[in-house]
């Protein structure tokens, strides 16, 4: 049977569902939809009404948070640790300071200077999550922007499969999950970020996950100054654009993005840290691209691509 795909916007980005039976794509669709709402209503940053909003004022004495704010809290904690903090939950202030306090679609050009926010107490380490029960100092604003969308990826696509016993590719913007019994013929993903850079087409096995993190995305100018939505947290202010993007391949799209967002904060560390954890492939402000970690090279297009994951 055919397989059969589906996109549509969400998110200030383009989602793209790809289900390796036709006869599944109406019923996918609909399992994908009211997940992703689910997580919207849970996590966004930009919605009043939000459950991470509504708690807001409650949660430094203590909080019971919905089981599914618990697992996307608990996924942007661990991408915390497994960067040695270089991707924190919880930056909503700095990321109000640089002018991302509105969808992207909303975010203008302002003349304002920036408003670098850094605190000298602990961020992500003094949050506390014990079960549903969560407790987060009142200096600190969670933002799960950095993660939440890979999660809701790996979450959307492994419960497709569940149900409907099909292949499945969910791609959220630059973050791609796939879960259930491979195609015949493959899961073929072209790493690219916007029209006129550098392209590379690998294959991802069954189960695998990339996700690409840029800072040609997202962009706007604060003060006179170019801003991009990758903070680096030890500065309250956008990582230096050292690398345009960096896209990574993991067991997971939780972790592929971790990976990627870290590295773009790495700066120039980036290709020897990354090499010891996943395959990535990384362009820089000129357009050269570098790979590291088994990624395949550009010559070597449509290689199958390995999937295992070194934590250094």
């Amino acid at each position: 049977m055919m397989r059969a795909t589906r996109e549509w916007q969400l998110w200030s980005t383009t989602a793209r569902l790809v289900v390796d039976r036709e006869d599944a794509l109406e019923d996918a669709l609909e399992i994908a939809h009211r997940e992703l709402a689910r997580i919207d209503f849970v996590a966004s940053r930009f919605r009043t009404d939000s459950e991470v909003n509504r708690i807001a004022a409650r949660q430094s004495s203590g909080v019971t948070v919905s089981g599914l704010l618990a697992v996307l809290i608990r996924r942007g904690l661990e991408a915390a640790q497994l960067t040695g903090g270089l991707v924190d939950p919880t930056l909503g202030r700095s990321m109000n300071g640089i002018g991302y306090d509105r969808d992207i679609r909303l975010v203008l050009d302002d003349d304002r200077p920036v408003r670098a926010v850094v605190s000298s107490r602990p961020g992500w380490q003094s949050v506390q999550l014990r079960g549903r029960h969560l407790t987060v100092p009142g200096h600190l604003t969670l933002d799960l922007g950095a993660t939440a969308k890979a999660v809701a990826a790996d979450l959307v696509a492994n419960e497709i499969a569940r149900r409907l016993g099909c292949g499945v590719l969910l791609s959220l913007g630059g973050d791609i999950a796939t879960a259930g019994a491979e195609p015949a013929d493959g899961w073929h993903v072209t790493v690219q970020d916007i029209p006129g850079e550098p392209a590379g087409r690998v294959h991802v096995r069954a189960g695998a996950a990339v996700a690409t993190s840029s800072t040609l995305r997202r962009r706007w100018l604060r003060g006179g100054e170019q801003m991009h939505h990758i903070l680096d947290p030890r500065t309250g202010r956008p990582a230096p654009p050292v690398w345009r993007t960096v896209s990574v391949a993991a067991s997971s799209c939780f972790l592929a993005n971790s990976f990627a967002t870290a590295a773009i904060v790495h700066g120039v560390t980036a290709p020897e840290w990354l090499t010891q954890r996943a395959p990535a492939r990384l362009v820089d402000q000129h357009g050269r691209v570098i790979t590291v970690g088994g990624w395949p090279a550009e010559a070597a297009a449509d290689h199958d691509m390995p999937m295992g994951v070194r934590h250094g």
